[in-house]
């Protein structure tokens, strides 16, 4: 895989985490991390940044790397943990969270990104590290499969909402579809156009 990803310099160590993170700017449920633990034995072929594979080939490396992996961890902070915390922290806790849950404890942690978690490991942030190292990217799809189908399990509960689509993303159609239904408890109450639709509706 370290042939794909030939501008990072992986340090000499046994055991190399990835971590990256979906859903900082939706405004409905939670903010999911992911962290893998690649196979060194196992290359799984096709690995980048999430935003840039159709949804068939996401299920694929989706599978692919759980069956593949040394080790695959999701970590989460909730809407509340995020209104109580704010986006950032919530989401440096759904990081450490699922670095914590490895099976496999790794000796270095790349994180996508400009900043790390507190990890109880040495760790480095890579900006765009979902297309610099193969960890991060598949973490990143990790990440984004598991969150976009419970975007679609939630569409099923709230179908006039649209979740599905717009996986919660402060889009045209979900702007209007709150203002017409108001918000319900998976909402991040904190957000600007939550805040001010909550204003409005407890007038």
């Amino acid at each position: 895989m370290k042939v794909d990803f030939p501008d990072v310099i992986y340090p000499d160590l046994q055991y190399i985490a990835g971590v990256d993170e979906v859903g900082r700017g939706p405004l409905v449920g939670d903010v999911v991390t992911a962290a893998v633990i690649l196979d060194p034995n196992k290359p799984i072929i096709g690995l980048t940044d999430s935003k840039k594979l159709s949804e068939k080939k996401l299920a694929l490396l989706f599978d692919a790397i759980n069956e593949n992996a040394l080790a695959v961890s999701v970590g989460r902070a909730s809407p509340s943990e995020i209104d109580q915390l704010n986006i950032l922290h919530a989401t440096m806790l759904a990081m450490q969270r699922a670095v914590e849950g490895l099976s496999v404890t790794p000796d270095f942690v790349f994180i996508d990104g400009n900043r790390c978690p507190a990890l109880a490991m040495p760790s480095e942030a890579i900006v765009k590290g979902d297309l610099r190292v193969a960890e991060i990217s598949a973490a990143s799809i990790i990440a984004k499969v598991t969150r976009d189908r419970e975007m679609v399990e939630l569409d099923k509960l709230y179908p006039q909402y649209g979740f599905a689509k717009h996986k919660g993303y402060p889009t045209k159609a979900h702007f209007e579809a709150i203002e017409t239904h108001g918000v319900t408890a998976e909402y991040r109450q904190s957000f600007k156009p939550v805040k001010a639709i909550l204003a409005l509706t407890s007038k």
